[in-house]
């Protein structure tokens, strides 16, 4: 009766401890998607800056031109 008892327990808490395991589970999900945050913010920040030397350059040409300075 005693061994049952045990084994019932042990057959109660083991779904419990799965469960809590899910926080490991949850962080690493996390942690992925602000890894691809991330990457997007970077790339993003990349194109803006290219989009915005090629601003600057065609705003310093007009003022050259403008200017008359080769």
């Amino acid at each position: 009766m005693k061994q049952l008892l045990q084994l019932s327990s042990q057959a109660w808490t083991w779904p419990q401890r799965f469960r809590g395991e899910e926080r490991g589970a949850t962080a690493t999900e996390y942690s992925i998607m602000v890894g691809f945050i991330a990457l997007i913010i970077v790339a993003g920040v990349g194109a803006f800056g290219l989009a915005l030397n090629g601003v600057f350059t065609w705003l310093g040409t007009g003022i050259k031109t403008a200017l008359g300075i080769p």
